[in-house]
């Protein structure tokens, strides 16, 4: 039996980088997936496709996690064409170079809004219908940068933290419904995310590093499919970092 067989998905922000290796690595293990995207229809085209080449159903929705109204019709549609959403992944979020005597109002408010309160909006979506089964899994895509005091955009580091104390303290709400919440958090990944490191801090980062290279996106993917899994039953307000030690 595959990891995830029978089990429905959402996961925010599916359509490229860590989003689409999830999609892809939930549809292998079984699971029909859901996925958001925002602005490139074909990339989002390629994620679905990804997802039906392993045999699986898939989902495709142009929303944006910010969307109260908008969020809540989109968990109505997957809840009355499956039977309930048992797995949200929120993986949707923005990040940003600048530094904090640079920044404007509205680069901490963009980022914040859409990395914390799209988790707040989605979860608390989501969440009815899981309560109502006495059972879920919501995993959170955190940061090495929420963890650990490092070298990195201030509002960026406060997000992923906002979004650590956000997993505790749903876990410690929702664990009596039988509902499991815990956060990834990668180190520096592959492609996009690496590219926005200057190549100076690229550097440190790799010397710091044990495993000395960057992580790809299918190697975390891999942990989130056994976190948000029925083998992972005990552990809920978990941070697992992910970073070949850093």
């Amino acid at each position: 039996m595959a990891l995830l067989d029978g089990q429905v998905a959402l996961i925010t922000g599916g359509s490229r980088g860590l989003g689409r290796a999830l999609c892809e690595v939930f549809a292998r293990e079984g699971a029909t997936v859901a996925f958001t995207w925002r602005s490139d229809a074909e990339a989002a085209a390629a994620t679905l496709a990804a997802i039906e080449a392993q045999g699986a159903r898939g989902f495709s929705f142009q929303t944006s996690v910010t969307d109260r109204e908008a969020t809540r019709a989109m968990v109505k549609t997957i809840e009355k064409q499956t039977d309930g959403i048992h797995i949200l992944v929120n993986n949707a979020g923005v990040g940003q170079v600048v530094p904090l005597a640079l920044m404007e109002e509205e680069d901490w408010d963009r980022l914040m809004t859409t990395n914390v309160k799209g988790a707040f909006l989605t979860s608390q979506a989501v969440l009815r219908g899981m309560i109502r089964r006495r059972a879920g899994r919501i995993l959170n895509i955190g940061s090495l940068a929420g963890t650990k005091m490092m070298q990195a955009p201030v509002h960026y580091c406060a997000a992923k933290a906002a979004l650590r104390g956000f997993t505790e303290a749903l876990a410690k709400e929702v664990g009596r419904y039988g509902i499991t919440v815990n956060c990834l958090a990668p180190g520096v990944l592959e492609e996009g995310v690496s590219g926005n490191l200057p190549e100076k801090r690229l550097a440190e980062y790799l010397r710091n590093c044990a495993l000395g290279r960057v992580g790809t996106f299918a190697e975390c993917a891999e942990v989130a499919a056994f976190l948000v899994s029925a083998r992972n039953s005990y552990m809920s307000g978990a941070t697992i970092v992910v970073d070949g030690a850093v």
